[in-house]
């Protein structure tokens, strides 16, 4: 799935952002979800935007 890749320089420094030497699977779930959410915030954000452009160009 090339979907799916993430270049090297961009894995590296969000596994740098989200490691955790005191969990025992190596990240910060706490900060992994908090990261998550804000860009699932970000994309509702955008779309909820591009509704409303479509929206004032069909009327």
């Amino acid at each position: 799935m090339e979907s799916l890749k993430v270049e090297k320089e961009m894995y590296d420094a969000i596994a740098q952002v989200i490691q955790s030497d005191d969990s025992p699977v190596g990240i910060d779930a706490k900060k992994t979800h908090i990261i998550i959410l804000q860009k699932l915030l970000q994309l509702e954000k955008r779309l909820d935007n591009m509704e409303q452009q479509l929206k004032a160009k069909n009327t």
